[in-house]
């Protein structure tokens, strides 16, 4: 029996350059031995331990160390050109000015600058504006307002009932009597009664000292002596910036009492300027666009740009479900001119005596929505009539004219004008704003009256 198998071969010609050849054969082992000179012992081959071959593992430390040397230097190329070209970012503040470049860049005039002069500044800012937002805080106030609303029941008969909105504003100023307040004026119309919670969460009552239909803007007083000594120490007045540089893609902040909730923070980027929009009141203006979320109760309340500065006032958002990130705010640089002169305004908020309050002398109708919609008409109180000898006639208010404002303020119902009465005495002088049908088109025009006295009979 063979105990042995060889195979033999090989891809080369033989000697005799006959072709490779296979030599399968069983052969017996004692020939096998003769041949290898063997003794017929078997001999034994080391069997190879198992494991990684060798070298492996300093293969493998090699690769490491090559990984590590090549992060190294990308890192420090990189750290050197972003050194170089004056774009490194830090992560330890809000806003850095770069003044100082290294030696070798080459700087460009700016705004007129000479060559000799020139320096590039580069400005970068950083998500976390948590410093900015606790220095601006304190100048910023959540507004609840009271008014009556009225409907109808199931059984067709009229109710009135009392309810609450809310707010936001910005304290802009104060004087040795007031403490005073922008916001808009949607916030406060028609209101009953205003309650303004501060920083320190304490709260006072406060009353409109003016208001801008057109452009909804309002300024509200409270009464310093209604003020705490603490809450005086912890507010403080917002520093009002320049709409008129702001760029597109700039970041802002947008501060208010979102919902109701209390001051709440967003931030984003100015998405558009000057954009033009209409208001549920039909009235239009031009706002700065933001993707800052902008929510109901955020009304009134601060846009602000990486300093801390206002640049806007929250005003409006388009709600809809296929609508999101759009929140509008009125630029300050267009408001500021008018919260000037609504600061200055007398703050009215005693009722004057029935016989020394002031007196226009007209007879009026007010000009409801279905007519406005009908005739195409403004709305307010529509003159139906002038007396003889009145100050209405005396101001130049005709027959035909119809008043939206009286000093500021507008007037949308006879009821209007004549609340507003109450706060004025016979003999004052302030503006009625009249719009006068001329060639089919209603103009607006401001007419200075001097108030006359009411006549014993009306």
């Amino acid at each position: 029996m063979y105990e042995n198998e060889i195979y033999s071969g090989d891809n080369k010609a033989d000697n005799n350059g006959a072709s490779p050849y296979f030599d399968y054969t069983a052969r017996p082992t004692e020939e096998l031995n003769r041949e290898s000179g063997s003794t017929g012992k078997k001999k034994e081959k080391r069997k190879k331990e198992p494991g990684r071959k060798p070298g492996a593992f300093k293969k493998i430390m090699l690769s490491v160390s090559m990984g590590l040397c090549f992060g190294l230097f990308a890192g420090v190329g990189f750290y050197g050109v972003q050194l170089a070209t004056g774009q490194l970012v830090r992560t330890n503040g809000s806003t850095d000015v770069i003044t100082e470049l290294p030696e070798g860049i080459v700087t460009y005039p700016v705004d007129g600058e000479s060559e000799e002069t020139a320096t590039r500044y580069v400005t970068y800012v950083q998500d976390d504006v948590s410093d900015m937002v606790e220095e601006v805080m304190p100048a910023m106030v959540s507004i609840v307002s009271n008014y009556v609303t009225t409907g109808m029941n199931f059984w067709g008969q009229t109710y009135s009932q009392q309810a609450t909105g809310s707010g936001s504003g910005i304290i802009v100023g104060e004087t040795d009597d007031e403490l005073l307040i922008v916001t808009n004026n949607h916030v406060v119309e028609d209101s009953t009664g205003l309650q303004v919670t501060f920083i320190d969460e304490s709260t006072a009552e406060a009353v409109i000292k003016g208001t801008d239909a057109d452009m909804d803007l309002a300024v509200i007083a409270v009464p310093i002596t209604s003020l705490s000594e603490d809450t005086q120490n912890a507010i403080t007045i917002a520093k009002l910036g320049d709409s008129d540089n702001l760029k597109l893609g700039e970041p802002v902040v947008a501060i208010g009492n979102a919902l109701g909730y209390g001051q709440s923070v967003t931030n984003g980027i100015v998405s558009a300027l000057n954009r033009e929009m209409t208001t549920e009141d039909g009235s239009t203006g031009t706002y700065i666009q933001t993707n800052a979320a902008i929510n109901h109760g955020n009304s009134g309340g601060a846009l602000l740009n990486i300093n801390g500065e206002v640049i806007g006032i929250n005003a409006a958002r388009i709600d809809g479900s296929s609508v999101e990130g759009m929140g509008y705010a009125i630029p300050i640089s267009s408001a500021s001119p008018i919260i000037a002169e609504l600061m200055e305004r007398q703050t009215r908020t005693e009722k004057i005596a029935e016989d020394e309050m002031g007196y226009l002398g007209i007879y009026m109708q007010a000009v409801t929505d279905e007519y406005a919609s009908l005739f195409d008409m403004p709305k307010g109180v529509f003159v139906k009539e002038v007396t003889e000898g009145s100050a209405a006639e005396a101001a130049g208010i005709l027959k035909g004219d119809i008043i939206v404002k009286f000093d500021g303020q507008r007037i949308t119902s006879a009821t209007d004008l004549q609340q507003t009465l109450q706060y004025y005495k016979a003999g004052e002088n302030t503006i009625v704003t009249v719009k006068r049908s001329v060639n089919g088109e209603y103009q607006a025009m401001d007419l200075e009256i001097t108030l006359g006295k009411r006549p014993a009979n009306k």
